[in-house]
């Protein structure tokens, strides 16, 4: 169940906490910035009205109105909620990308990249596994 802004679930205090909440692959992917196999997600084709959450935490990440087609496999958006996501420099595997994580817990949503087709040039991309999807909520 999504909830409206301002209502997130109350955060774990450890580790060990978040491991009990979240299925092993959530906690892969949002805890230790893991990846899901492109094209496996449930909301890569997801076309209905409503508002991204994060699934770890339930903060509003993304009006769908934000969604577009990529054809990476993973679902895109063009920008974020005001406030809801926080940036940071990701220099794994030898590459230099801009990690986005939840700006309420934390979690590791995906990366953000400067080739988006929209007028925002940008190109959030996503694990479907760190987002719940609330049909006709409101931001």
């Amino acid at each position: 169940m999504v909830n409206k802004p301002g209502k997130h679930k109350a955060l774990p205090q450890s580790e060990h906490e978040w491991r009990k909440r979240l299925t092993p692959e959530q906690y892969r992917i949002l805890r230790e910035r893991g990846t899901e196999a492109p094209f496996s997600g449930t909301l890569v084709q997801e076309k209905r009205n409503g508002v991204y959450t994060c699934s770890a935490c339930d903060n509003p990440l993304f009006a769908s109105d934000a969604k577009f087609e990529s054809h990476t496999g993973w679902p895109s958006f063009d920008q974020a909620l005001p406030g809801a996501v926080e940036f940071k420099a990701d220099n794994s595997y030898g590459m230099h990308r801009t990690e986005v994580v939840c700006a309420e817990c934390g979690s590791h949503l995906g990366h953000m990249f400067d080739d988006g087709p929209t007028k925002t040039g940008k190109r959030y991309c996503l694990n479907s596994v760190c987002l719940e999807f609330g049909e006709n909520i409101s931001t």
